[in-house]
């Protein structure tokens, strides 16, 4: 029962801290944040499994970990204010051209970001040829370009 009771723990302090660090964390893994994820995986696997590592303490924390994001994905397709919880919705970062500066910072995200999207998905050179920009849920940015500047091929 204890290691069911530490996995669910670890779970959710680990979903509480992927929440907060925001949807760019992983979406733009770098060298150290591969390290970092290590360690984390390392410390978890310590936590987790302490002394203990039989097949069967191995199997039971896996075991949870599975129902518990299942669980999750239940919850939050059947009580949308858990999913908007556990889950992110995606953001508009541009409007008809317009930076929502509020919106950017809050992601910490830069208009070069934005226009490196907006080049190598639309071919876009300017602001004022975005109609939106949105960061989605995986941490990718969406560019839907005004319909008079899509470039002439």
């Amino acid at each position: 029962m204890d290691a069911i009771l530490y996995t669910a723990g670890v779970y959710i302090v680990l979903i509480l801290l992927v929440r907060l660090t925001g949807k760019r964390t992983l979406a733009q893994v770098t060298t150290m944040d591969f390290i970092v994820l290590l360690i984390i995986g390392e410390a978890t696997q310590q936590v987790l499994l302490g002394q203990d590592y039989s097949l069967t303490q191995v199997a039971l924390v896996v075991g949870t970990l599975l129902g518990l994001e299942r669980l999750s994905d239940y919850l939050g397709w059947r009580f949308p204010r858990f999913g908007a919880l556990t889950d992110s919705i995606p953001l508009v970062l541009v409007q008809d051209g317009e930076l929502l500066h509020k919106a950017m910072a809050k992601e910490q995200i830069s208009k070069e970001d934005i226009l490196s999207a907006a080049r190598s998905s639309q071919g876009l050179e300017r602001m004022d040829q975005i109609k939106w920009a949105v960061l989605e849920t995986t941490g990718s940015i969406s560019v839907v370009p005004k319909s008079n500047a899509l470039p002439q091929v």
